[in-house]
């Protein structure tokens, strides 16, 4: 009888301490299912906090302006931020529905690059509302934005005006390749328009609009057209551009034709213009250098002061301009 119960007793004992050691199993096994599902959720939330910002402009295929955008998205992807690209090639018209669309997107920051704010000024007006701050780079500058960073264009215009005017002795006829749509060459060509009432023996002869994407193939296009209206040597003395792009063009259609004693100014520095004046080409003579990196910098900092709760003033900032010839 006695190692009856005695036997009884062992095997109680014995299952009470699989049920313990089976408990400690499940509770451990239960804790390790956890900690996958806490590490996903902590990425989660590490995500959630990135900034959302918008890069909006109509002129990618500009190298100045794509220079800007990629300073840009790898500075903000730098800082844990992400970064959206939308090139509405060359369409302007589209601008305000994009940037309606990264304010539905709930967007942190949208910034327009390269483009007159007045295309979208009621979205922008929608996102300052909603609390999303909108920069321009090489933009305009409207109220209702944080800050513009660019370059002093009516200066600039000046600037390389007075150079050309100075070159061809204040007379002549010139052709002018612009676009008084976006809004630092409109600047830019606004003071060409000053410095012609102060010039009565300088007449423009022709005034093109160069069409963005392909401006290269514009400014060729509309030079070649007229260098057969102006036949004869001396009736065209300069060709004023509101930018490089169209220069490089007028300056290939000068070369093809084999026309000679014609001088070419741009603005921007463009890499293939500086070769061009460097190697002493006969026609394009000089160009305005800007400090895009330090634009797309500017833009940058403010935005970082903006996301820290920082103070950012809000207003336009100029970065300087050298010229090259």
């Amino acid at each position: 009888m006695k190692k009856l119960i005695t036997w009884v007793l062992t095997l109680t004992l014995f299952v009470s301490c699989l049920m313990v050691l089976s408990g400690c199993s499940a509770k451990e096994n239960s804790k390790q299912d956890q900690e996958p599902q806490n590490t996903e959720g902590e990425a989660q939330a590490e995500t959630t906090d990135k900034k959302n910002v918008y890069i909006i402009t109509p002129y990618l295929s500009s190298v100045t302006t794509k220079e800007m955008v990629n300073y840009m998205q790898s500075s903000i992807e730098e800082i844990d931020g992400k970064v959206t690209v939308i090139d509405t090639e060359g369409e302007t018209a589209t601008l305000a529905s994009r940037v309606e669309d990264a304010v539905t997107a709930k967007a942190d920051a949208i910034v327009i690059v390269s483009v007159d704010p007045s295309y979208c000024e009621e979205q922008i007006k929608e996102a300052s509302d909603a609390g999303i701050p909108v920069f321009g780079c090489d933009a305009g500058y409207l109220d209702t934005m944080q800050m513009n960073a660019t370059s002093d264009n009516y200066e600039i215009g000046k600037l390389i005006t007075e150079y050309l005017f100075e070159k061809i002795n204040h007379t002549g006829n010139i052709i002018v390749l612009t676009d008084r749509t976006h809004p630092g060459v409109g600047k830019r060509t606004a003071a060409l328009d000053d410095v012609l009432k102060e010039n009565p023996d300088i007449k423009v002869i022709a005034e093109e609009h160069v069409v963005v994407p392909g401006p290269i193939e514009s400014g060729k296009s509309s030079m070649e057209s007229l260098i057969l209206a102006n036949p004869d040597p001396d009736s065209i003395t300069a060709v004023w551009c509101g930018w490089d792009e169209p220069g490089i063009g007028a300056a290939q259609a000068l070369s093809e034709a084999e026309r000679e004693g014609i001088v070419i100014t741009g603005v921007d520095a463009n890499e293939q213009a500086v070769a061009m004046i460097e190697a002493g080409a006969p026609s394009f003579i000089a160009t305005v250098k800007q400090d895009f990196p330090a634009m797309a910098k500017m833009v940058v900092d403010e935005m970082t002061k903006v996301f820290n709760g920082e103070a950012a003033d809000k207003g336009e900032y100029y970065a300087e301009a050298t010229i090259i010839d």
